[in-house]
């Protein structure tokens, strides 16, 4: 029998270490994009060799680096062997995040603590979790002393452009193959599920003409507008498609970038925009983006001399749950439940993530970690993110223990 006690004890007694933990990764950049995140992984793994932890470094070479469009990627695995037979688990959190933006009112790469919160970006999502992934390992072995399993550290640096190069290439590679896995997330609910998302830049091309006699030009700007009123008509439609899985609600549409233009006065010939679509589990991405293909062809067929070029960004897989994943489910719900006083539901959420690609492989995975209720309490992507030192420490130790259970 594990003594929970113990494990609670020790990561009580190096909690302040944790903390520091997590300031020293905070304060290393890691804007994705432009995404050279090959420094944080190098001050990761001087921090993780002072605890006696050794990471291979898995640097993704720079040439497939640079096609995708980053500057630098170095994935880290720590492997933990324990004795023969017995379970391997991986936990996975990625360190690349969005760039800061404005409205801080906290310094995005201090690791400032105010009021029980710890302030930057990333601090919530998920350089949190390695933290409480790699503290959860310290108690671990210092306490339960497993005798059998192991236990694998995944810290990776392209969740933000889809995982490929993170997770995706570590599997592609066989760099590893563990038989459970819990990726980085929040401490009030164990993720099952999760949508998909589908990423797409439509380039909008016109004719340019001078303002003062536009009849001699296309106007690319009043083509997209065309575009992008049919686009948002499906977000109405969408809301008729409702998920069955709890935390999900139904499919949405979102233009989040748009360029195009020379000048004021200059009829534009050329519009960028960016559309990124989310997929509920039960949606075939297959249809998804055959529809939006043909809405953007039918609105720009209503402009005469309108031509349109479509790429895909990102074709990301919504996660449908394993049925191994149930030892998971079930000893996070009971640890979360004793620890955080409330019970722990299993659900999916709006997000995707990089643990698709473990499940598509055949691993079973779920999300928990460090973080409030909602994404919304944790400002991830949006100014002033901050993590909970309460969630953290509790959430270190729903996962020491989970890992005891998973390794007896």
């Amino acid at each position: 029998m594990t003594d929970y006690a113990k494990l609670d004890a020790w990561i009580d007694a190096h909690f302040d270490e944790e903390v520091q933990f997590l300031q020293q990764l905070v304060q290393v950049p890691t804007d994705t994009p432009p995404g050279n995140n090959a420094p944080h992984a190098e001050r990761t793994a001087e921090l993780l060799k002072d605890f006696g932890l050794d990471a291979e470094k898995h640097a993704v070479p720079a040439q497939d680096v640079k096609d995708y469009g980053l500057e630098s990627i170095t994935n880290l695995i720590v492997r933990r062997k324990y004795g023969n037979g017995g379970r391997t688990v991986a936990l996975n959190a990625h360190g690349d995040v969005v760039p800061p933006g404005e409205g801080w009112t906290h310094d995005p790469y201090g690791g400032e603590i105010v009021d029980g919160s710890l302030y930057g970006r990333a601090a919530a999502v998920s350089k949190s979790d390695f933290a409480s992934f790699t503290f959860a390992l310290r108690a671990l072995e210092a306490v339960a002393k497993p005798t059998q399993g192991s236990i694998e550290l995944h810290f990776t640096y392209d969740e933000e452009f889809g995982g490929i190069l993170g997770p995706g290439w570590l599997l592609e590679k066989g760099l590893t193959k563990p038989d459970l896995m819990i990726a980085a997330g929040f401490s009030y609910e164990v993720v099952t599920a999760h949508n998909g998302c589908l990423q797409m830049e439509v380039t909008v091309h016109g004719k340019m003409a001078h303002a003062a006699v536009p009849t001699t030009g296309i106007d690319a700007l009043q083509g997209a507008t065309k575009i992008l009123n049919a686009l948002y008509a499906q977000n109405t439609l969408y809301q008729k498609v409702t998920s069955k899985v709890e935390g999900i609600t139904h499919p949405y549409l979102n233009v989040g970038r748009i360029e195009g233009g020379t000048n004021t006065n200059v009829v534009p010939g050329k519009v960028v925009f960016k559309l990124d679509r989310r997929m509920i589990p039960e949606e075939n991405p297959v249809e998804v983006e055959a529809n939006i293909r043909q809405v953007i062809a039918d609105a720009a067929a209503e402009s005469a001399g309108i031509t349109v070029e479509i790429k895909r960004m990102l074709l990301a897989n919504s996660m449908k749950p394993l049925a191994g994943n149930k030892p998971l489910v079930d000893a996070i719900q009971k640890h979360g439940g004793e620890l955080f006083g409330e019970p722990i539901k299993a659900m999916g959420t709006p997000l995707y993530t990089d643990v698709r690609l473990y499940v598509e492989a055949g691993i079973p995975g779920v999300i928990y970690g460090a973080g409030p209720r909602t994404v919304l309490e944790s400002h991830a992507k949006r100014s002033d993110e901050r993590v909970v030192l309460e969630d953290l420490r509790r959430a270190t130790k729903v996962v020491a223990r989970t890992l005891a259970d998973l390794l007896a």
